[in-house]
């Protein structure tokens, strides 16, 4: 008896194709998601070959679905969508209703029913959360306020699409206008309302406390498998129980959960979940388009394009005109809006199983919106020729930037800064040194909510995933002085070191490696400096024990870096090791070097080193000296100390105790270590 391995075969085909499309996409200079349509069209039931059961990838898709609302739901905050509510609910209703109606006014032109010219117009006023989202992430421009703005227009679509859906029947079946009907709306809205304000103000609380309760247990397949569980069982029990989407459910759970503690560790376990089941859904939209009907149909289905992608922009841009954005803004949310999606195809399926809309009118709604995403990254893309386009006409330019424009996401001045991908411990650190030292700097984050709170504080934020996204382009490496990947995922970092070879590859590049032998492969990458935190804590283990025996600093020193340039091979493989070991094996022990400040009653203030001669007088030896925090090292016999001077002397215990009265202090530092520059503190 064989095995049925359909749906194997299903998602092997799917994710193989998607795979070929999307890095055909990327040679071409093109978007993946164009690549991931293509494949779907490739292995659809409308052209030869391989014929994927639509049916089952179809399903698959839905996942996708679920865990990229859940993702989207992670990362939003009712406080932004709060604060652009001015903008976002006015601007959503009025630009959902003006494309209905156009919708509608061109298929009565056409001859089409009341009920197929309803369905229709309203399958193209709901533009999709998932390709916005991308797009604004590939931009740099979801932690902006125009991807504030933005984001809360489509999520309030979508949540229209709720009532849509319930009121269909009611307004487009003829003969259902009775009070039964009504009734039943009626109810539809109160459960759909009753889950809202359950997962808000219930699962608000149970939620967190649970997924707390299970990353305390450290077991993190637990804690993956209940990720994946909340996402799916809450979707799946909204659509059950209360009779809303299965995205609406799973944007809600991705709401309650990331506001709590948990909420990036919930969003990076479930990453490779929406990722994988993203691309199926891609190819499921491409494998419902039957090329012919486009080249029979291609008068009808460029017209429906234009009214996608023209329209919607044309109307949010006028929209513009009237809300309290700035002209920058309402180009960006134009060029986000100019698209349509997952919930135009969930819309149009209803419309069929009600019988007002035939498949082939439904195959202009998929030929549609397969179109507007993949002319969508090129409206993006066009943001800033049309910007300068609009200021040449400053009588339009000034009516539509009335009010003042937000801050760049990015500065375009800035230059000569360091890129740090991740912010974590680690990131954090190196952010404050560079600021401390006034060093530009320039953050490129994942997590929404820490990208806010970071440009909160002053300090220069990109959000998106650098791994994934074209968001890197956007950190302008050409201009900068270094990039430090301090990603925990290896192959995140791998990912972002080949992407920086390829966009500046003479960029120094400073990496971190979780494993030895992705040491190897990020040099061989080409990142420059390749740090292991582990073996580099058994470095300064070694360093301080080695110190603590008395040998010099230096030479100790000298050995650490060859063992770093050895790639951290402790074998003691190298000559350059051997010959180091043999140097600290010659040195003469009882030998330090230590730092003294020069007090303000100091018997050296004002004496030249001849005047001090203080290796007569004590033994010890004057070998440098930090004034205004520069190191003079070997100083003249003419070299006058001054208040404040750290002198760096080499003595043994006995001449630097001599030393110590002459200079009315005792030392300022510890045993002092070697590098590159010279001695430090």
């Amino acid at each position: 008896m064989e095995h049925d391995i359909s749906l194997i075969a299903n998602i092997a085909i799917a994710i193989v194709a998607a795979f070929a499309g999307g890095l055909l996409a990327r040679r071409l200079g093109m978007p993946t998601i164009v690549g991931y349509l293509l494949a779907g069209m490739v292995i659809g039931p409308f052209t030869p070959g391989f014929v994927g059961d639509v049916g089952e990838i179809s399903q698959l898709a839905e996942l996708g679905v679920i865990f990229l609302m859940f993702g989207v739901g992670l990362q939003f905050s009712l406080k932004d969508l709060w604060a652009v509510r001015q903008v976002a609910i006015p601007g959503a209703i009025l630009q959902m209703i003006t494309v209905v109606a156009l919708g509608f006014g061109l298929t009565q032109a056409w001859g089409w029913s009341f009920g197929a010219s309803l369905v229709f117009g309203l399958s193209l006023s709901i533009s999709s959360t998932v390709v916005l989202m991308r797009g604004l992430m590939d931009n740099g421009l979801l932690n902006t306020d125009a991807g504030r703005v933005v984001v809360g227009w489509t999520v309030l679509e979508d949540l229209a699409t709720v009532l849509i859906l319930v009121l269909l029947p009611t307004l487009v079946v003829s003969g259902s206008t009775d009070e039964s009907s009504w009734v039943a709306v009626t109810t539809a809205l109160l459960k759909a309302a009753a889950f809202i304000g359950l997962m808000l103000f219930v699962g608000a609380r149970v939620m967190p406390w649970l997924m707390i309760r299970i990353a305390r247990t450290r077991s993190r397949e637990l804690f993956i498998l209940a990720a994946v569980a909340v996402s799916l069982g809450i979707a799946f029990g909204a659509a059950t129980l209360f009779g809303v989407s299965l995205a609406l459910g799973a944007f809600l759970a991705g709401v309650v959960l990331g506001e709590s503690e948990v909420g990036l560790q919930v969003g990076n376990e479930v990453l490779p979940f929406r990722e994988t089941f993203a691309v199926i859904f891609f190819v499921s939209v491409g494998m419902l388009v039957n090329p012919l009907y486009l080249l029979n149909h291609a008068g009808d289905v460029l017209l429906v394009t234009t009214l996608i992608v023209v329209g919607r922009a044309v109307i949010a841009l006028s929209l513009g005109l009237i809300l309290p954005v700035s002209g920058r803004i309402a180009l960006v949310v134009a060029a986000g809006l100019s698209q349509i999606g997952e919930f135009a195809f969930i819309v149009g399926q209803a419309g069929v199983m009600l019988g007002v809309l035939s498949p082939e009118q439904y195959a202009l709604v998929l030929a549609g919106a397969l179109l507007s995403i993949m002319v969508n990254p090129l409206m993006f893309r066009a943001v800033p020729y049309a910007e300068r386009f609009f200021q040449r006409i400053p009588a339009f330019w000034a009516l539509l930037d009335r009010h003042p424009p937000p801050p760049d996401p990015l500065a375009k001045s800035i230059t000569e800064h360091v890129v740090v991908v991740g912010y974590g411990r680690v990131g954090e650190h190196i952010i404050n040194v560079l600021k401390h030292l006034g060093v530009p700097h320039l953050v490129v984050e994942i997590d929404a909510r820490r990208a806010a709170e970071f440009e909160s504080r002053g300090v220069p934020t990109l959000y998106g995933d650098a791994a994934n996204s074209e968001v890197l382009t956007h950190a302008r490496l050409e201009q900068a002085r270094a990039l430090v990947v301090t990603l925990p995922d290896e192959a995140a970092s791998e990912i972002v070191v080949a992407a920086a070879q390829d966009l500046a590859p003479h960029l120094p590049v400073i990496a971190r490696a979780a494993t030895t032998s992705g040491i190897e492969r990020l040099t061989h990458l080409g990142a420059r400096d390749v740090i292991h935190p582990e073996l580099e804590g058994g470095l300064e283990v070694m360093r301080h024990t080695l110190l603590s025996l008395g040998y010099p600093a230096g030479e100790v020193q000298r050995y650490a870096d060859a063992v770093r340039r050895d790639r951290y091979d402790t074998s003691i493989s190298t000559p350059e090791e051997q010959q180091v070991l043999e140097q600290l094996l010659r040195t003469v022990r009882g030998m330090e070097i230590v730092w003294f400040t020069v007090g303000h009653t100091s018997s050296l203030v004002g004496l030249s080193l001849a005047e001090a001669n203080l290796r007569a007088r004590t033994g010890a030896s004057v070998i440098a000296l930090i004034r205004a925090k520069q190191l003079i090292a070997n100083p003249k016999s003419s070299t006058t100390f001054q208040v404040g001077d750290l002198v760096g002397v080499i003595g043994d215990a006995e001449q630097l105790s001599a030393l110590a009265p002459v200079v009315q202090g005792q030392p300022v530092a510890h045993r002092v270590d070697d590098n590159a520059d010279g001695v430090t503190v």
